[in-house]
């Protein structure tokens, strides 16, 4: 992805990166819907579809506070964070969402419950790529309603990578993205899988990690 952003900044071009925020994204896959993609999509069947269907099924957690135990809860959705086969079940679970992104020319990547989209353009069509970003979120917002998964809008964030020349004609001035009633502004640097991205750029992260550093160093 990153190579890919930093060709089209090289040739001139703007692009737009959008992390898209899940809320509570593991916890509400629908069994059911699970169970079906992995037989009709992706040939499951007979006793590998069974063990799958017993691993996920009659679970149930309690709490315990010092000598306190909670009711039990039955864990009627959901795929275990922190386990092997959870992030791998979320992302067939999710398989579908390329295809959907593809119709609107949007790149697409994704690591487990992380998901960016990214679109290049020239500086004439930053207006419609960006109506045409934002379309693409919505669209990706229906799915998931329909899926049983909530995209939190609130929380969506949007970087702008251009070379010094597209800055200077925008005036560093980029559009907002318009997510129904969420209007969503540009950022000056977003954080992915614990990386800080500031304009393609690790100037960021550097600072963020050396401030870390010498706070520990501090401490000695």
């Amino acid at each position: 992805m990153f190579n890919d952003l930093l060709t089209a900044v090289d040739w001139g071009q703007i692009s737009v990166l959008c992390l898209l925020d899940l809320s509570a994204a593991f916890d509400t896959v629908d069994h059911d819907l699970l169970w079906q993609r992995l037989e009709r999509q992706f040939g499951l069947c007979g006793t590998a579809l069974q063990w799958v269907r017993s691993y996920l099924s009659g679970r149930t957690f309690r709490v315990v506070y010092g000598d306190v135990m909670s009711f039990t809860v039955y864990v009627m959705c959901s795929v275990l964070q922190g386990s092997v086969l959870g992030p791998l079940f979320f992302i067939l679970y999710m398989a579908d969402l390329a295809d959907w992104v593809a119709k609107y020319g949007v790149s697409l990547h994704a690591y487990s419950d992380d998901t960016q989209l990214y679109l290049h353009f020239n500086c004439t069509e930053i207006a419609s790529s960006v109506d045409q970003l934002g379309r693409c979120v919505l669209d990706i917002g229906h799915w998931m309603s329909a899926n049983r998964l909530k995209l939190n809008a609130d929380k969506t964030e949007l970087l702008f990578a251009s070379s010094s020349y597209s800055c200077a004609t925008l005036s560093g001035s980029y559009p907002a993205l318009q997510l129904g009633a969420n209007i969503v502004a540009a950022c000056s640097h977003v954080r992915l899988l614990g990386v800080d991205i500031c304009d393609l750029s690790l100037d960021h992260h550097v600072s963020r990690i050396c401030a870390g550093c010498y706070y520990q160093l501090r401490q000695l």
